[in-house]
């Protein structure tokens, strides 16, 4: 099996689909998660939903909130609270960057995807602002626009 040097994998256990319509991603980072045992077999069945996360920097550290991992089926006693807040292990100094960047109004730091690398779970992290309707409008106008070009160019 040949490896992904600086890639992400396209094999994304989980994805917030919405986040990039909702959305402008300025920048992303990779982070890992703080998991617990019956939370990473939850993971890897792909029983993750991001759609409603988002991260929080609170005293020096990364904190992704509202992220839904649900229970693993056989884990009893060992689940824990599928709604909790888990930190995300990041460098200081991007810590930091993501700090500064949430303090402009309007910027929000949002999970958009999570995949497994080497063993471990990783979320990819997106610095945004949030876009308004008629940016939304003019999206799916470029979108269709490009479509067309691409059928008549197929065509020649």
């Amino acid at each position: 099996m040949a490896k992904q040097h600086g890639k992400h994998p396209d094999t994304a256990l989980a994805q917030n689909r919405k986040a990039r319509h909702d959305y402008a991603v300025e920048e992303t980072y990779e982070a890992g998660i703080a998991l617990t045992g019956t939370e990473i077999k939850s993971v890897r069945d792909r029983r993750v939903n991001l759609k409603d996360g988002f991260v929080q920097i609170r005293q020096g550290e990364a904190w992704m909130m509202n992220v839904h991992i649900s229970p693993f089926a056989e884990g009893n006693r060992f689940n824990v609270d599928p709604l909790r807040n888990r930190k995300l292990l990041l460098h200081k100094k991007e810590i930091s960057k993501l700090g500064e960047a949430t303090q402009t109004k309007g910027v929000t730091i949002i999970p958009l995807k999570m995949y497994l690398k080497h063993g471990f779970a990783k979320v990819l992290i997106g610095v945004a602002h949030g876009k308004r309707e008629y940016d939304k409008r003019q999206d799916i106008k470029k979108r269709e626009q490009q479509r067309q070009i691409d059928r008549v160019m197929k065509h020649y």
